[in-house]
C-alpha cells in the first residue's frame, strides 16, 4: 500500500474555535462547537479519509484544554464529547494508511491521552484497538503498555491496585492483536471487579464465537458502581448480531433502550423491534415501571393505542399538560 499523505494547508474551520480556554462556564455554546467540528471531520471523510484522520487528531490534541473552563456537572459535555471519540476513533481506525504514519498517529494521540487532566479524552482508551488497525501495531502496544498494567494489579495488594491509565488501552490493544488468552488472564488479576476492565472479556470471548460465555461473563462483570444498562447493551448487541432477535428482546430490550423520556423509551425499542407490535411493547414497558402507569400515556397515543391511553392515564397520576 502506498503511504497518503494529509493535505497540510487545510484549513479546518473548527481549529480557531479549539483553542486553550476557548469557552466560558456555560456547555451549551460548547456542545454546539464539538457537534460542528465532528460533521466537519466526517463530511471531509468522504473525500478525503487521511485529512479527515488528521482533522481527528487535531480535535482530540485540543479539545480538553479548549474545555477547561465549563461547569461539567450535568455531564451534558461529558456526554458530547465521549459520542465525539467514538465517532472520531471509528475515522482514525478506517483510514488506510502506511505503518508509520499509523503509529505517528497513535503516539500523537497517546501524548494527548496522558496529558488530558479533566480528562475529557479518557473514553479514548475503549477505542485504542480499533485505532490500532493492524494486529501488529495492536499486539505492540499491547507490549508496551502490559507491564504497567500488571505492576497496577499486583505490585501492592494492600492498595487493591493504583491507577494505571493504560488499563484500557493495553486490553483493547490486546483483544485487537487477537491475544484473547492473555486479556482473560490479566483480567484474573484484577483486584476489583469493573465493567470498564470487564468489557474487554466480553469482546475476547465474542471475537472468538463464544457468544453464550460472553453474555454470562458479562453479566458477571458489574461491579457495584457500573451502569447495568451498558452492560445490557452490550449484550443486546451480541444476540442482535447473532440473529437471536426474540432471545435479545426478552432478556434486554427494555434495560439496554432506557432512554430520556418514557416516549423516546418506547420509540427506542420500537424501532429496533419494528416485528413486535406496538401493544405488546407498551404492556411490557408498563410492566417494567409498577407504579408509573400513567406516565406511558404519551407513548400509547404516538402508537395510536388511544384506549390503551386512556386506560393508563386513569390507573396512576399523568401529567395534565400530557394530557391536553
Amino acid at each position: 500500500m502506498t503511504p497518503q499523505v494529509a493535505n497540510a494547508n487545510y484549513k479546518w474551520a473548527f481549529k480557531a474555535r479549539f483553542r486553550a480556554r476557548a469557552f466560558g462556564w456555560k456547555s451549551q455554546p460548547a456542545i454546539t462547537r464539538v457537534r460542528e467540528a465532528v460533521a466537519e471531520i466526517k463530511k471531509v471523510a468522504k473525500r478525503d479519509p487521511v485529512l479527515a484522520a488528521e482533522g481527528a487528531i487535531i480535535f482530540l490534541e485540543r479539545v480538553s484544554e479548549a474545555l477547561e473552563q465549563i461547569d461539567s456537572s450535568s455531564g451534558a459535555i461529558g456526554s458530547a464529547v465521549n459520542h465525539a471519540v467514538a465517532d472520531l476513533a471509528e475515522v482514525i481506525g478506517d483510514t488506510q494508511v502506511g505503518a508509520s504514519t499509523r503509529r505517528s498517529w497513535l503516539e500523537r494521540l497517546w501524548l494527548a491521552y496522558v496529558n488530558d487532566q479533566i480528562p475529557y479524552i479518557e473514553s479514548l482508551g475503549d477505542h485504542w484497538g480499533e485505532i490500532c488497525a493492524t494486529k501488529e501495531i495492536a499486539s505492540e502496544w499491547a507490549d508496551r503498555l502490559v507491564d504497567g498494567l500488571r505492576a497496577s494489579w499486583t505490585a501492592n495488594p494492600r492498595k487493591r491496585g493504583y491507577y494505571y491509565k493504560g488499563t484500557p488501552n493495553c486490553l483493547g490493544a490486546m483483544v485487537a492483536a487477537g491475544r484473547y488468552d492473555e486479556v482473560m488472564a490479566l483480567l484474573e488479576l484484577a483486584p476489583y471487579k469493573m465493567w470498564d476492565h470487564q468489557q474487554f472479556g466480553v469482546k475476547a470471548l465474542a471475537a472468538q464465537g463464544k457468544i453464550a460465555e460472553a453474555i454470562r461473563y458479562a453479566e458477571g462483570g458489574c461491579g457495584l458502581n457500573d451502569n447495568p444498562a451498558a452492560i445490557a447493551q452490550v449484550c443486546e448487541k451480541l444476540l442482535l448480531a447473532s440473529g437471536m432477535i426474540d432471545e435479545a428482546y426478552q432478556r434486554y430490550g427494555i434495560a439496554a433502550n432506557q432512554a430520556g423520556t418514557y416516549l423516546a423509551t418506547f420509540r427506542a425499542v420500537a424501532k429496533k423491534y419494528p416485528h413486535k407490535a406496538a401493544t405488546e411493547i407498551l404492556a411490557d414497558l408498563v410492566k417494567s415501571t409498577p407504579g408509573d402507569e400513567g406516565k406511558w400515556f404519551a407513548a400509547a397515543k404516538e402508537a395510536g393505542l388511544y384506549a390503551e391511553a386512556l386506560a393508563l392515564a386513569s390507573r396512576t397520576p399523568c401529567d395534565p399538560r400530557t394530557l391536553t
